[in-house]
């Protein structure tokens, strides 16, 4: 068995409480009490670790982008910790790329489609730009293309 395999394994002992399963994606369900995790993916247990805390801090949902930037930055500072325990150390930069990612999605996002503005997040889905007043809708798009929508 693969030594990442075996790490996943060894999870998978110490947190009966939830469900691993092999995905195309790292994320943690909590409808389904299940952290998906990537298969031979590089840094897969750090990944999975991340995962496992938003599982063990009980992130659940988020209604603005900052809520999901802040549950993200807690994870990872918790997965640090876990880490400990298995006698790996998460790289401060490793940890800076993973949550820049999440800081470009939220900047594209808010870029007003009409003046390149910042606009301000009305609701999960909807911004509106101080600048030139104009409204947009986007989708989720974590893990696919981001779409911004006049409304």
């Amino acid at each position: 068995m693969h030594s990442t395999t075996l790490k996943i394994c060894k999870l998978e002992e110490d947190y009966p409480q939830f469900n691993f399963k092999p995905s195309d994606n790292f994320f943690w369900s909590f409808k389904e009490n299940t952290i998906f995790y990537v298969e031979d993916a590089k840094n897969q247990f750090i990944l999975a670790l991340h995962e496992l805390s938003h599982a063990l801090l009980k992130h659940n949902n988020f209604n603005y982008d900052v809520e999901l930037i802040s549950m993200e930055r807690q994870a990872w500072d918790y997965a640090k910790d876990i880490a400990l325990k298995y006698e790996i150390n998460i790289p401060d930069q490793f940890i800076q790329s993973n949550l820049d990612s999440y800081r470009n999605w939220m900047h594209m996002r808010s870029t007003c489609i009409n003046c390149k503005a910042i606009g301000v997040q009305c609701s999960r889905y909807s911004y509106k730009c101080p600048a030139c007043k104009q409204t947009w809708k986007v989708n989720d798009a974590r893990e696919c293309n981001l779409k911004r929508y006049s409304k």
